[in-house]
């Protein structure tokens, strides 16, 4: 029978087991709100800019008849080129790369008729509405939310003509009616919180579909990229197979020529020296056990057992474990994954783990698996010293290769003074 002492610390591991997801939970709904506000925030400069260049191209539509328009035309599609050139490097900074197709003409004649040009004009409609809306709320959300929720504490000082909440109406005689505007404060931080995400992509949403190369552009840059990315495929297999070879070289090959040669010796001994004879048989064995540890650990490399074994969340979960950096996984994959992408997530996860314990200097870490609409989404993040580079040995350009090699993403961001986060895109497959 269990003691009560026992029950009671299966009692206390599992509180603190939910305190830390509740914890987990409310920093991943803090830091995707800010990222929110950031991406609004940032939409928001380019959403005036579309505003402000879509009445410049209807003024100049209107005044084309009298020849004024015409003159203005090639600098309005010129700017129109520039500015979503502008918005797709944003999108990067946020998400997957938005690739664009091939470069759209500047001759006025040319670009009525240019698909790209459509696309980006239909752009130019959305986010200079849709998108100056969001960003507009962006900006005003936080500032309401930080002026009505302490609206108690200079309600004193303030004069009595001064409204008491951001919207712009009411004014409070009471302290209860003081109070009364900080819950509205709280409203306004929770629309953040709920909605912030949601209005984020839904912003970036008419970047995404409009400014990246459609079906009807020309194809010769995505046969180019496709071409580039064979060949980043073929560089790592490559690379993969001498790694192979020079571990079998290296390694077991010659722990098998030692097997051999005390073998021979110790034939040699069994009818002249049967005690010596059996010490070479000793060596012989710890030397075949080395070979075969050595075989398990090259296998390993190639796909390791433990992703057919327990699935990428437990793969991914016993990494965490044997990183000398403590580290937190969080694995939402519903949607099983080709193998050979799992692998590739595996073999990413690893080297950036091995990446974070040489170098970074961090403290903790953070692997995040999302699995969704098709695409395994991973996250790997570390509190070090940041500055990571990929032209210094970093093991980044290996990781490249690798997420090329599926027609996937990476993203790096290290800025000096940390944090470093890697993003990366895989197709699912099939």
């Amino acid at each position: 029978m269990r003691t009560r002492s026992a029950t009671r610390q299966d009692t206390r591991d599992t509180s603190a087991t939910r305190s830390d997801s509740s914890k987990d939970t409310v920093v991943g709904t803090l830091k995707a709100a800010g990222s929110a506000l950031g991406q609004l925030v940032g939409g928001f400069g380019t959403a005036a800019l579309a505003l402000g260049l879509l009445v410049l191209l209807a003024v100049t539509a209107v005044t084309a008849p009298l020849g004024v328009g015409l003159l203005a035309a090639p600098v309005g599609v010129r700017a129109l080129h520039a500015l979503a050139g502008r918005e797709r490097e944003r999108l990067a900074r946020w998400g997957p790369e938005v690739i664009a197709g091939s470069p759209p003409p500047t001759r006025l004649r040319l670009a009525l008729t240019d698909p790209t040009t459509r696309r980006e004009l239909r752009w130019l409609v959305r986010h200079g509405t849709l998108g100056f809306g969001l960003g507009l709320l962006g900006l005003w959300l936080p500032l309401a939310a930080f002026r009505d929720t302490l609206f108690p504490l200079v309600w004193p000082l303030a004069p009595t003509y001064v409204t008491s909440t951001s919207l712009g109406f009411g004014t409070a005689h009471s302290w209860p009616e003081a109070l009364s505007v900080s819950l509205l404060g709280v409203a306004w931080i929770a629309i953040i919180l709920g909605l912030g995400p949601g209005m984020a992509r839904l912003q970036a949403r008419p970047g995404r579909l409009l400014l990246a190369a459609g079906p009807d552009t020309d194809l010769s840059l995505r046969v180019a990229e496709l071409t580039a990315t064979r060949a980043a495929a073929l560089d790592a297999h490559a690379i993969e197979l001498r790694r192979i070879e020079r571990a079998l070289h290296d390694g077991t090959q010659n722990r098998l020529v030692t097997v051999t040669v005390l073998l021979g010796a110790a034939r040699r001994q069994v009818a002249r020296d049967p005690a010596h004879a059996d010490e070479i048989l000793e060596r012989a064995q710890s030397a075949a056990e080395q070979a075969l540890a050595e075989l398990r650990s090259v296998s390993r490399g190639i796909l390791p057992p433990v992703l057919s074994d327990r699935g990428l969340a437990g793969a991914l979960t016993g990494l965490a474990a044997e990183c000398a950096v403590p580290c937190r996984t969080d694995v939402d994959a519903p949607e099983r994954c080709a193998v050979s992408v799992e692998a590739t997530a595996y073999f990413v996860v690893a080297e950036a783990l091995t990446n974070i314990a040489k170098h970074s200097g961090a403290g903790q870490a953070a692997v995040t698996v999302r699995s969704r609409g098709g695409r395994l989404h991973l996250r790997v993040e570390d509190d070090g010293r940041g500055g990571a580079d990929e032209d210094r040995g970093s093991g980044l350009t290996g990781i490249r290769r690798r997420v090329a090699a599926h027609d996937g993403t990476l993203r790096v961001t290290s800025p000096p003074g940390g944090p470093t986060t890697l993003d990366v895109d895989l197709p699912c497959g099939s």
